[in-house]
């Protein structure tokens, strides 16, 4: 996407002009979605960006910018607006680039630059609208989605990486609305995979309008949850939603760096329960969060964060693993050219365990099982949450009972993993969305069943 003669001459520029480190990220993103209200095509939309990003490291010190151009004037004209007020005698001489091709654990058949699909996008999700709606005539509402992309990035830096990769991203969504009487409940899921169109053979349009009518009908007409402190039984996959949030974020140099983390200083202590042993992999094939090599342009690798309740390891990328001394983890991410990359998470999840769902459940007498997460919010630094659980059961005298409204589950991420006492075997994934400071990235969450003896629960009407 770039000449190679044109990467060396602006990155020779930056290293003339004092930067210790110099790098560029050249981008293509291709996208394309569709989307279904009521069955019909409400929205279809589709576009390709470029553009360049460059990043200067004087010392600890960022500088960033970017452009649409890969013009070699404009892109040093760049470059020295970034360095002007750094300026300095050169201190580092650029290592001549080497083209180095890293393998493509995640194969894609159906590309989006080889075809948008879009007359079996909508048939799929009209399939996925007719089985919500015959699940009952109280589902009033379908939407669905699907969103395809495409990205080709190339990395050059000062170090003599020269480097490119290109993503499949394929996700679909669906969310269902029931109502009866004044009453209304949603239901929501929304999977994805670093794959092509040929996901959707992977699926069932069918059980996934199901699914989500069901999640929806479970609602409506169920009791109010009950308020206080108590054990609670979090369901997998998207479960992991709370370590990821709570957890994860404390354990990203991001925020270690900065001492902005409880857990900054914690390295090698125990931090949670000895049966809580926890990853961040970007290696597991076609998951949503997966990737070939982070966006510096380093090979991704699995890092053992927490082993038997033990802090392991941080994730690091290239300016966090300077300024805290810990290895890099092939974790700088970031959603475009138009950020800085960062120490970022890729699937990161709780390990499978022994017990069974049974057992955590006969072990409560009474309790609330949350069966499926929803959103939430995080105070950074602290890890304190208040999540919302999407779909949730009263446990009593150890057998999973009525449905319940809603649900609130209220702790902190350093408190919630020392009351982990129990994980289950049925480990799963689910796909989401990241946002931090390099913007938003797709990443996987994941976890087997697990129960927290202790945690705070927010009932309501």
């Amino acid at each position: 996407m770039l000449n190679s003669a044109t990467a060396k001459a602006v990155i020779d520029h930056a290293l003339f002009m004092g930067a210790d480190f110099a790098e560029l990220f050249v981008e293509h993103h291709q996208n394309s979605s569709v989307q279904l209200v009521s069955g019909e095509v409400d929205k279809v939309n589709s576009g390709i960006d470029f553009g360049i990003g460059i990043r200067l490291f004087f010392g600890h010190k960022i500088l960033y910018g970017y452009t649409n151009s890969s013009d070699e004037q404009e892109l040093k004209r760049v470059t020295a607006l970034l360095a002007a007020k750094d300026q300095r005698d050169q201190i580092a001489q650029a290592g001549a680039l080497n083209l180095n091709k890293f393998q493509d654990h995640h194969p894609c058949m159906q590309a989006l630059s080889q075809s948008a699909n879009l007359d079996a996008k909508i048939a799929f999700l009209r399939k996925a609208d007719a089985a919500a709606r015959k699940e009952s005539d109280k589902i009033v509402q379908y939407m669905g989605s699907v969103l395809q992309r495409e990205q080709r990035v190339e990395i050059f830096n000062s170090e003599g990486l020269h480097t490119h990769d290109t993503r499949h991203y394929t996700r679909f969504a669906g969310n269902a609305v029931a109502q009866e009487g004044n009453e209304q409940a949603t239901g929501f899921e929304a999977p994805g995979a670093l794959t092509g169109w040929e996901l959707n053979e992977q699926l069932d349009a069918e059980a996934l309008g199901q699914q989500v009518a069901r999640q929806a009908l479970v609602k409506l007409n169920a009791d109010a949850c009950p308020s206080g402190e108590m054990p609670v039984v979090i369901g997998n996959g998207f479960g992991g939603v709370i370590f990821h949030e709570a957890c994860g974020h404390l354990l990203e140099t991001t925020s270690v760096a900065k001492q902005a983390s409880v857990f900054h200083d914690q390295m090698g202590e125990v931090i949670a329960n000895p049966v809580v042993s926890a990853v961040d992999d970007g290696t597991l094939d076609n998951k949503w969060g997966s990737i070939n090599i982070d966006d510096e342009g380093m090979e991704t690798r699995k890092t053992q964060l927490i082993k038997d309740g033990v802090l392991t390891n941080f994730m690091a990328d290239k300016m966090g693993a300077l300024k805290t001394g810990f290895e890099r983890t092939g974790s700088g991410r970031r959603e475009s050219y138009k950020y800085a990359p960062a120490s970022r998470m890729r699937n990161t999840f709780i390990e499978a365990g022994n017990s069974s769902l049974e057992d955590m459940v006969s072990s409560i007498e009474r309790g609330v099982y949350a069966k499926k997460m929803g959103g939430g919010s995080v105070q950074p630094g602290t890890g304190e949450f208040n999540f919302a659980v999407q779909e949730a059961y009263l446990i009593e005298n150890g057998k999973i009972s009525k449905p319940l409204k809603t649900a609130t589950l209220i702790s902190t991420g350093p408190k919630v993993l020392k009351e982990i006492s129990m994980i289950g075997a049925d480990l799963d994934f689910a796909a989401g969305m990241c946002g931090s400071v390099s913007g938003s990235v797709p990443t996987t969450v994941g976890q087997a069943a697990l129960k927290v003896d202790k945690i705070t629960v927010g009932g309501g009407n």
